[in-house]
This record gives structure tokens, sequence and C-alpha cells, in this order.
């Protein structure tokens, strides 16, 4: 008991630290100019940005990094509270507050007397005191369209069509079979390029959305995570480019299209073993 109290009395030290050292730097005298310079706005791809360097340091296994970019992920944190102090408008405080009283409302059968027997329960219970708490239950706040929107507006474009197609589908807007899937595949296809031939530039980025769609349609049904598959893309992408580079004896601006495929092609089969 006596160590558990030690070591979360140097939590709270060290997270004192951070306040004030972020305080510090907003401070109008002596302060830092980047610092100061910062808007809620202006930081929003900081948080974004570093939210993805911990899923990537998570992935990693790698200890040291994942405490690292926790870190880095909670300076965002207390960065834009510290904004809101300035302004009046909350503190850390009410942040902390906030998420802890609603865990606790949402865990009714740990911090309450209710009683569930799955996981599926836990999901719906939780979403139900969701619901409730947004005041969602006028007859448009029901409505699935509503429900979806939230998706398009709160998350990344590949992860927003995933949980939008979940949700159309789970209330029976869905295929019969992937034979269904691969026709709409085929028809957004031939329609973009169709569009690239004869239509307008908006059209055309309207019917290469519809193609993109479709093809994480495909993905939901084989149960692929596309931002998964295309994250491993990019990854293999590099690594066939640092071959080309070390079978390179000069730049590669300086090959011709034939030669960086013999190159590209080379890599592949080096990484293949």
């Amino acid at each position: 008991m006596e160590s558990n109290q030690r070591q979360n009395t140097e939590i709270l030290a060290a997270l004192q630290e951070l306040i004030d050292v972020v305080a510090k730097l907003r401070n109008p005298d002596g302060g830092c100019p980047w610092d100061l310079a910062q808007t809620p706005q202006t930081l929003t791809p900081y948080v974004i940005e570093e939210a993805y360097e911990v899923v990537d340091a998570i992935k990693s296994e790698d200890k040291q990094a994942i405490a690292e970019e926790l870190g880095d992920l909670l300076l965002q944190v207390v960065l834009q509270a510290q904004i809101a102090t300035e302004y009046q408008h909350f503190s850390l405080k009410e942040v902390a507050a906030g998420i802890s009283q609603k865990l606790i409302r949402r865990h009714p059968h740990v911090f309450g007397d209710v009683s569930v027997a799955s996981v599926d329960e836990v999901r719906q219970n939780w979403e139900e005191i969701k619901a409730q708490e947004k005041g969602e239950v006028s007859a448009d706040s029901q409505k699935l369209s509503h429900k979806l929107s939230g998706y398009t507006r709160k998350l990344p474009p590949l992860m927003a069509t995933m949980k939008i197609s979940q949700k159309a589908a789970a209330v029976g807007f869905e295929w019969d079979n992937i034979d269904g899937v691969w026709e709409k595949f085929h028809e957004e296809l031939q329609e973009f390029q169709q569009a690239l031939a004869q239509e307008t530039p908006e059209e055309q980025q309207a019917e290469l959305g519809d193609l993109l769609f479709s093809v994480l349609q495909l993905a939901r049904w084989h149960n692929l995570d596309p931002s998964e598959a295309l994250q491993g893309t990019n990854v293999r992408f590099i690594q066939r480019m640092e071959k080309m580079e070390a079978f390179a004896n000069r730049p590669l601006s300086d090959y011709t299209l034939e030669e960086l495929e013999a190159l590209w092609q080379e890599a592949k089969r080096q990484l293949r073993k």
C-alpha cells in the first residue's frame, strides 16, 4: 500500500511538472514565441500526428518509444487545456474530471448494480448511455443517417467508410453475396474511367470516391482492414525504393523508366528472399 501511494505521488508530481512547463512556455513574459503563437486550431494536425506515432510505437513493441510517443500525445492534451485555461473556457481539471465521470457512468456493471453477461452487453449499454448523455432521444437523432453523419465529421475517411457501411449492413442494406459487391466495384470502375474521359474534374472526383467506397466494401466482406493494408503497401514501396537505391550506381533520376522497372523487379525479388 505504501509503495502504491509513493508511486501515485510521483506520478502526480511528474504531471504537475509538465503542467508547469507548458504554462511557462505559454507565459507572455519570457515564454516561447512558437508556443505563444499556437491556437487550438493550429495544434490540431499535431494531435493527429502524435496519435499515429503512438500507434506506430505500439506496433514496434519498443517500450521506450511507446513511453516517449505517449508523452508527446499527452503534451497535446496539456497544451490544449492550457490555452483553454487562458481563455477561461475550461482547465485540465475539467478534462480529467469529465472523463472520469464519463467512465463511471458508462460502466454501471463496475460502479453500479447492473449485471452483464458478455462483452456485447457491455457495448450495448455503453451505446445506450452515450445516446442518453448526448440527448439523442428525438426521432431525428434516432435516424441512421443522423448517426452516420457523425462518422464523417469525426473519423478519417477510410475508417468512416468502414463504420458507415457496417452500420448500413446491420439494418439490412447489404448485398446478398460477394458477387454483388464485385459487380458494384466493376460498375464504379467503368464509371470512373468514363468520367476521366468525358466529365469535369468535380465529377471525376465524385466517381473516384464511389470507386474507393466500393473497394472498401470488398475489404469489409473479406474482413480486411483497409488502413492496415494501405500502410503495409506504403512500407513495402519504401523498402523496395531503398533496395533500388542500393542497387543503383547513380541518382535514380538518371535512369530510364525501363531501367527503373528492372531495378524495381530486382528489389521485389530480393525482398521476397
